[in-house]
């Protein structure tokens, strides 16, 4: 599966722009601000419905337009699918499928898998577990639709508990029956999210391990710990004991909401302990494998688009990852970068089937 061209109206900072690409490996080299990253985010546009980096689809409309369109032509086969995203002031985001509009654009998720490598990827490790939920629930959520509609349920019966528990706080009753009603809810479709979270990082643990010390510069011993209160027991029975807590909070303080990653190096937090280099060999790891996952579950090759990779990232290990994904066991990459001669270097090593594109001033052209 690869993208075989891109055009793009009104979207951030291209009043129109067409680019054809490659089906291996395709750069996009240009000053910084020039939109070599926004390129890269049309594509997450025609994958997954949203923008990577802005998920308000107003903000990534052009300065005084109105509207913007991503359309691309997708190839799995031989096979070629149109994918339209347009948005419009004051009305809803469409997403067509070879011009035919989807109910609900979950319907789409999942079909044309892409992995982004940001350097914005390092909020992963220093920001809150939200995110790093978030970054679990869309890898599963691709390939599970059921698990997507059970996160959507979820959070739907989480927020009912607790307006519940604000409303009893608020009048200083407590209202057991409707509790309960809310508990078992939760506690099933909870129950569910907790073990599918479960499997998957046990099986992406060994993976990202490999490709860490495929990416690294030595052997580290790096390890990801999937954290829940439903480790230790009975989800209903933890509800149970929560209660004067919950109530006096005013929130459920228990639960898969709660879930998070811990990211660690030789036993210490990277957050605290890993040096910019080993940070970043630990993120790209995580998405390494985060496209390990999809392409053995979907049974295709993701699109990997890698933006300025080159960022707090030494030669040697940029060099270790574009030897990595230029394998046979990788599809279609996209990579930015700010440096023309670099990029001209290093596509000129390589013997698979390339583009390089330099971008100035909203106009792209070909350059290899």
């Amino acid at each position: 599966m690869y993208l075989s061209s891109l055009s793009l109206l009104y979207f951030k900072n291209f009043s129109e722009l067409e680019i054809h690409f490659s089906k291996g490996i395709n750069g996009i080299v240009g000053k910084n601000g020039s939109g070599k990253t926004n390129i890269l985010d049309a594509v997450h546009y025609l994958s997954m419905c949203k923008s990577y980096l802005n998920t308000i689809d107003r903000q990534n409309i052009q300065f005084d337009a109105s509207f913007f369109t991503v359309n691309g032509d997708w190839i799995t086969e031989n096979k070629t699918t149109n994918v339209h995203c347009a948005f419009k002031l004051g009305a809803k985001k469409v997403i067509k499928c070879n011009k035919k509009e989807y109910e609900k654009l979950s319907e789409h998720i999942g079909k044309f898998p892409v992995v982004f490598i940001s350097p914005y990827d390092g909020d992963l490790i220093a920001e809150g577990s939200e995110l790093r939920r978030k970054w679990m629930d869309g890898i599963l959520s691709q390939i599970d639709k059921e698990y997507l509609e059970q996160i959507q349920r979820y959070s739907k019966i989480l927020e009912q508990r607790n307006a519940l528990l604000k409303n009893m706080f608020e009048h200083r009753l407590f209202d057991r029956e409707s509790i309960d009603v809310w508990d078992h809810q939760l506690v099933q479709t909870g129950t569910l999210i907790f073990e599918k979270r479960k499997e998957f990082i046990s099986e992406f643990i060994p993976v990202f391990n490999r490709f860490y010390n495929e990416i690294g510069l030595e052997s580290e011993n790096v390890h990801v710990e999937y954290r829940s209160h439903l480790n230790a027991g009975d989800f209903l029975e933890q509800l149970k004991n929560a209660e004067k807590k919950d109530a006096f909070a005013q929130y459920t303080t228990v639960g898969i909401h709660k879930d998070d990653l811990i990211f660690t190096i030789k036993n210490h937090p990277v957050k605290k302990f890993g040096s910019q280099g080993q940070q970043k060999s630990f993120l790209i790891a995580l998405r390494i494998a985060q496209y390990d996952w999809l392409k053995r579950h979907k049974g295709t090759n993701p699109v990997l688009l890698l933006d300025d990779i080159f960022d707090k990232l030494d030669n040697q290990r940029v060099g270790k990852l574009i030897e990595l994904v230029t394998t046979d066991y990788f599809g279609q990459v996209l990579v930015t970068d700010t440096d023309p001669i670099r990029m001209k270097q290093l596509f000129n090593g390589l013997s698979i089937e390339k583009k390089l594109f330099e971008i100035d001033k909203g106009e792209i052209k070909p350059i290899i």
